[in-house]
């Protein structure tokens, strides 16, 4: 009976114990990891988001989290608010990808210190103070299918979309591009640049040498004025459908150059 009791009161003093200690706390979450495993792409006027899937899926083998902005081209406010949210909801550091008028975007939205580095592909790299168009007029690419519609939007003529944007990719790939192209606002186009982030980060770039919508001599001169490590790829602008692996090994060394 002795024993019975004792051990009732032992019972009753862990309990009161624990009661007065409160609920366990617990246990701390882990700290996001600061590495530069995430990589926001920020695609350019025609080629909508689905040209980068290739890219994106290599770079995801390669253990990134990819995410892939698709921007209205409506404004250069609108696109750095769905760019800036996209950078946002990563956990740990970020590489911003840009490609052609997405140069300018990633230009003014990279602006936090959880974007590590910049990678331009085949994209504008405007500087303060100067728009898209001004760089673009200043070395005019070889293509001459853009056109404008009534409502103040640049759309690509889909009969120089295949010579123009896409000539080392087959006709049937190149015709949903075509179908599927983001227009572009003038509004956009000749909005200057508050920031040129290439400045204060890390810059890798990508030249395409066969592109003739971005002149390959307007991209070395913006990359060479912006101290960007250069990497020149034989292809079209539409360079990250047609060699995927190719700008997909770029971004992969700018994120590990960061970590």
């Amino acid at each position: 009976m002795k024993r019975v009791l004792a051990s009732a009161v032992a019972l009753a003093l862990a309990a009161t114990a624990a009661h007065a200690a409160g609920p366990a706390a617990a246990p701390a979450p882990a700290p996001a990891s600061t590495a530069a495993k995430n990589i926001v792409i920020v695609p350019g006027a025609f080629l909508d988001a689905s040209s980068w899937r290739v890219v994106h899926d290599s770079l995801r083998l390669k253990g990134f989290n990819v995410t892939v902005a698709h921007l209205p081209h409506t404004s250069l406010d609108d696109d750095i608010a769905i760019a800036r949210k996209a950078i946002f909801q990563q956990f740990g550091n970020v590489v911003v990808v840009g490609s052609g008028i997405g140069g300018t975007v990633v230009s003014n939205v990279a602006t936090g210190d959880k974007v590590k580095a910049l990678v331009y592909v085949a994209a504008l790299m405007p500087e303060v103070g100067e728009n898209s168009q001004q760089l673009l007029a200043s070395m005019p690419g070889a293509g001459e299918g853009a056109r404008p519609d009534r409502a103040g939007f640049l759309f690509y003529d889909r009969a120089a979309f295949h010579a123009d944007l896409a000539a080392d990719l087959t006709p049937n790939r190149v015709n949903f591009m075509a179908a599927a192209q983001v227009p572009v606002s003038n509004v956009l186009m000749g909005t200057p640049s508050w920031f040129a982030m290439w400045r204060q980060k890390p810059s890798y770039a990508i030249v395409a040498t066969q592109d003739r919508l971005l002149n390959p001599e307007l991209q070395r001169w913006m990359y060479q004025r912006a101290g960007a490590k250069v990497t020149e790829i034989a292809a079209s602008h539409a360079v990250q459908v047609s060699q995927p692996e190719a700008v997909a090994k770029v971004i992969e060394d700018a994120a590990n150059s960061v970590l």
